[in-house]
């Protein structure tokens, strides 16, 4: 029976196949992206309610209530309660010489909230996180959530833009020029809403320090490298991938037959049948052993190990060889 060649068809396949369990394994780098996005989670939960409590301080419940009540009476020049999700929060100390010395960050608690405590910060930092976040919602709906790491180090160009901005439609984020946050909709509308407080002046938080103490500061600072670390997991479990899938394209490349391609798979722990990739439907040197590029993929990820982990996979193996 002859071998059946490989052609364009049969690499994309194989490469999509394969590409798609890289992303579903339960590796060290996926795991530690999961955990941090729980981390995070959590953190935004018990970060927001302090803030509630330092808002509040500064901003007492009957105050708001009260102000509210003037302007049902006089309008707008008692116009001056105003829901936000972002502050700056800020703590005086001493600085060296004795005298008052003032720290204030930038906390927004929105979805594209600043990663950094500036107002200002990077935009791609902002978008990173919210694609990481609601990446398995990104993929369902035919969305590219991994772009921002896939692109890493790469000068702006028309495939990332499109994907990124089909990433924000989606997300419901209003990107115009002209942006207003009340037109957000879809996920951003729905997660922002959460964490909207009253706070008495102008509704820009820019305008005004919000008293905190240096330990609910600390708080503050430690929800805002939560916040990062999904952005940098995210980044290095799409690395992984992406070097992966890199030498899986060259090998593909090179495979003169179907059967090839399927062996790799094998050695890599993917079972796919022959047939059915043929059903559902340039030559070159075989430069890469399916057995040998299988082992160099499988090195390319799960790269952090202690001592302690070494000696139980080294007595696991031992194990199953008496068996």
């Amino acid at each position: 029976m002859s071998k059946i060649r490989m052609n364009t068809e049969y690499r994309n396949k194989l490469y999509n196949r394969i590409k798609d369990v890289f992303e579903k394994e339960d590796t060290q780098e996926r795991q530690a992206f999961l955990e941090a996005r729980e981390n995070f989670e959590n953190k935004q939960t018990t970060t927001f309610e302090l803030a509630r409590q330092v808002v509040e301080r500064s901003y007492p419940t009957e105050d708001v209530n009260t102000l509210r009540v003037f302007k049902k009476k006089y309008g707008d020049p008692c116009d001056v309660v105003a829901k936000d999700k972002c502050f700056y929060f800020a703590y005086t100390d001493k600085d060296a010489d004795g005298e008052d010395k003032q720290t204030s960050q930038h906390f927004d608690f929105g979805l594209f909230g600043n990663l950094n405590g500036n107002e200002y910060g990077d935009n791609e930092e902002r978008d990173h996180f919210a694609h990481a976040y609601y990446r398995e919602e990104l993929k369902e709906n035919g969305c590219n959530p991994d772009i921002i790491a896939q692109q890493s180090g790469k000068d702006s160009n028309p495939h990332k833009t499109k994907h990124m901005d089909a990433n924000n439609k989606f997300l419901g984020r209003n990107t115009h020029r002209s942006y207003d946050e009340d037109s957000n909709s879809g996920l951003t509308k729905k997660f922002d809403e959460q964490f909207y407080l009253d706070v008495i002046g102008t509704s820009h938080c820019r305008s005004r320090a919000i008293a905190c103490t240096k330990e609910e500061y600390s708080i503050f600072c430690q929800w805002l490298e939560a916040k990062a670390k999904v952005v940098s997991t995210h980044q290095t479990w799409i690395n992984s991938i992406s070097k992966q899938t890199d030498q899986l394209k060259i090998g593909l490349k090179a495979y003169r037959y179907l059967s090839e391609g399927i062996e790799l798979a094998t050695e890599l722990g993917i079972e796919l049948d022959e047939a059915e990739l043929v059903r559902t439907n340039s030559t070159g040197l075989t430069i890469y052993n399916p057995s040998n590029l299988a082992n160099l993929i499988k090195g390319m990820k799960n790269q952090t190990q202690t001592r302690e982990q070494k000696i139980a996979l080294r007595k696991q193996y031992e194990k199953s060889q008496l068996n």
